[in-house]
């Protein structure tokens, strides 16, 4: 990938000619507005770097460079501002942290319903909840399907709270857009690289978390996947890596969180959920993230954590996400946030 930076107020008909210029040579172009200056970034197979010279004798271009990642478009050389994803009249990536809050799967009209009035209540941004549920074994429960879609939709209806939901295959992507506000891509299906297409080609909004055994790296490659298509509402999730501990489901990685906001300019969500795997760590490990830079937070909530069909042991009560809610209130101010 070469960058072409645009020089401060050039003009629409000189950044279409270079658009243009791009196209005819067989590349794509991919254009980053700034606040002063426009970059358009050119991908695509071959040697670009050839023509570096004829772009920079173009009316209008300050400077051509190169990417040296293999990550392209989700890193700051193209967009070096934050990107803000809009959600629930916030900006994801601002400086208010964003938490997505509800059970692990949907698993009735009424636990879905009582779950969103307490995380609305107590200061969500959004309503997480899974209706298709992959799962380790083929023999437990796998979730609601369009029902549990549905009865999403209808708590979004009652409370006003956007939607979160996991799509696990290609071919259901159309189907969970038309109930969703948010498209979550889970672990396992990081490197799914046709759902990524399909992601990408949808222009949804998509919350992409990292595999079990993935690298910040291959994280931020199965971003490119989505970002080529054009669709820039991406929000990465650091959800917690497999190693050899064993006290807590996952380890989360925290370190994560500042090299991402240093490398991309994409938002981070951290899932303290699924990084600890006991209800207990889930408020210590998000006053952590929210300290080391994370942009919100995704939380599972059970009414009855007890008696959830999956991921109990993590869930918390509407009473303990509550007040998680007011602990978190105070790290978002300690670093000149809010929450």
């Amino acid at each position: 990938m070469m960058i072409v930076v645009m020089k401060v107020g050039s003009t629409t008909k000189e950044i279409s000619a270079v658009i243009a210029r791009v196209k005819k040579l067989g590349y794509e172009a991919h254009l980053s507005d700034g606040e002063e200056r426009t970059i358009i970034g050119i991908v695509g197979d071959g040697n670009i770097r050839e023509y570096a010279e004829q772009f920079q004798m173009m009316d209008g271009v300050e400077r051509t460079m190169p990417v040296s990642h293999p990550y392209k478009l989700a890193s700051r050389d193209f967009h070096a501002a934050n990107t803000l994803v809009p959600l629930n009249g916030s900006k994801v990536g601002d400086r208010k942290i964003i938490v997505m809050a509800g059970p692990c799967s949907v698993e009735s009209r009424e636990q879905i319903l009582e779950t969103a009035h307490a995380v609305k209540e107590a200061g969500a941004t959004a309503l997480r909840g899974g209706a298709f549920k992959p799962r380790t074994s083929p023999y437990v429960f796998q979730g609601l399907g369009e029902e549990g879609l549905k009865y999403l939709a209808e708590a979004r209806e009652q409370t006003g709270l956007p939607v979160v939901t996991e799509v696990m295959d290609s071919s259901m992507v159309p189907l969970v857009c038309d109930y969703a506000d948010v498209l979550q891509i889970g672990a396992r299906n990081m490197q799914n690289y046709a759902l990524l297409h399909a992601v990408g080609k949808a222009q949804h909004t998509v919350l992409l978390k990292r595999g079990m055994s993935s690298t910040i790296e291959e994280l931020l490659m199965a971003a490119e996947y989505i970002l080529s298509h054009g669709n820039t509402r991406v929000m990465l999730c650091e959800r917690g890596i497999r190693t050899f501990e064993r006290y807590t489901r996952n380890t989360f990685d925290i370190n994560a969180i500042p090299v991402l906001k240093e490398r991309t300019h994409l938002p981070v969500i951290a899932d303290p959920s699924h990084a600890t795997g006991y209800w207990q760590y889930v408020e210590p490990a998000a006053k952590a993230a929210i300290a080391a830079g994370a942009d919100g937070l995704i939380v599972e909530v059970h009414p009855k954590p007890e008696e959830a069909v999956s991921d109990g042991m993590q869930s918390l009560t509407p009473k303990r996400f509550a007040d998680m809610m007011r602990a978190i209130r105070r790290v978002a101010e300690a670093v000149d946030r809010t929450a």
